[in-house]
């Protein structure tokens, strides 16, 4: 049967299995995958259900998916192997790479505030048309003249996309090559990962159709949708929709050939769960002081986009204490991201983990979706019973 769960867990971690086979028994999976490493081995990889919007087609186990702002922390994980090539300084201004940029109170600011979300441009302020979207050129460079939305350094406001043309067009310039082709030479390639930034034409049949989310949020948590008809001029509504396109685009071939480190990485469960997973293990993937870095807090607090609490290190969303919306579970220390529609890979150095979950039935939480949350706390629950 196509809606049969595949794969396998190691013994002692059935019931991850058993909650992965739950979401699908209740109708809140359209296709779906599962993958967990634990001291640099993989002891779960599942998937099941459908990639094709009419549902015929059958998840297969390297089926590939849009992870939305999950691309973020893998962006981060390059920036961190570059930081450790040197072949990047994110204390540097980034006018210092990009000198366009340093105009209209912006030239000191820095490069580590576009991994932790200080620039102050998590939004276009012009309107622009729906195909400026697939123009690099014409984003970096409206980004590049216009003014900030606050003075840059002060406050935090979650870049949702304005991220990806930022920190790519410092990487370009500081290495020389694009975020695509770094992760696919440094680490995709090396280490056997199924994670791509820019999708070649011939991978096409192996992605997963996306399928929008038609419910609201359950028990009182944020609706970002909400926020932008209250105030459709304000930051939150232009980052979500300045271009208009960035709703509509998932599923569209520009989309997928494109390279936008912010929003449209394409990868595996497996792919995410090996990269987080050996990074902690310490294999190599990058140093123990990048490691370090990244667990590091840069910002935390209000919100100015989410409008609510988050805290991010260089890149990575980190735990956030206090906050179930944003909580990793009963992992005390981890790094990570969410991505739009339920997407969420993270690593926990103490107990070794590196865990992935990706889907194509979006959901309409803006920050760790029920189901991977779900996920997340039967694998803690596997690893007390076994300690």
């Amino acid at each position: 049967m196509i809606n049969v769960v595949k794969g396998a867990v190691e013994p002692g971690f059935e019931r991850l299995r058993d909650q992965f086979e739950k979401h699908f028994r209740q109708g809140l999976e359209a296709g779906a995958a599962l993958a967990v490493y634990r001291d640099g081995v993989k002891i779960a990889d599942l998937w099941g259900g459908t990639k094709d919007k009419e549902g015929n087609l059958a998840w297969q186990q390297d089926t590939l998916v849009n992870v939305f702002s999950t691309s973020k922390a893998v962006t981060a994980f390059c920036v961190q192997k570059a930081l450790d090539q040197r072949l990047i300084d994110v204390d540097k201004p980034i006018a210092y790479y990009w000198p366009e940029y340093g105009c209209e109170g912006k030239s000191n600011t820095k490069v580590s505030w576009i991994l932790n979300h200080r620039t102050g441009l998590p939004a276009l302020k012009d309107k622009l048309p729906k195909e400026a979207l697939f123009d690099w050129d014409r984003m970096t460079s409206e980004l590049a003249r216009m003014s900030p939305w606050w003075t840059p350094g002060t406050t935090h406001g979650y870049q949702m996309v304005t991220f990806g043309w930022l920190i790519g067009e410092v990487f370009k310039r500081a290495v020389g090559v694009t975020v695509g082709q770094y992760l696919s030479a440094e680490l995709a390639v090396p280490l056997a990962l199924d994670i791509r930034l820019g999708l070649d034409a011939r991978e096409f049949d192996r992605v997963a159709d996306l399928k929008g989310s038609t419910g609201v949020p359950e028990n009182g948590r944020l609706h970002l949708f909400d926020k932008v008809l209250e105030n459709p001029d304000g930051i939150t509504a232009k980052a979500l929709t300045n271009p208009p396109s960035l709703m509509t685009s998932s599923n569209k071939e520009a989309w997928r050939k494109m390279e936008l480190p912010s929003a449209n990485v394409h990868a595996s469960a497996e792919g995410l769960a090996k990269l987080f997973g050996l990074s902690v293990a310490g294999d190599s993937v990058v140093s123990e002081q990048a490691l370090n870095r990244s667990l590091v807090t840069e910002s935390q607090g209000f919100d100015r986009v989410m409008q609510t609490e988050t805290r991010f290190g260089p890149g990575f969303m980190l735990q956030q204490e206090g906050h179930p919306e944003g909580s990793f579970g009963a992992v005390k220390t981890a790094f990570g991201h969410p991505g739009s529609g339920g997407a969420l890979a993270f690593g926990d150095p103490d107990n070794k983990i590196g865990f992935a979950y990706v889907m194509n039935q979006m959901g309409p939480y803006v920050m760790i979706d029920p189901r991977p949350r779900a996920l997340v706390d039967e694998l803690y629950r596997c690893l007390a019973d076994m300690s």
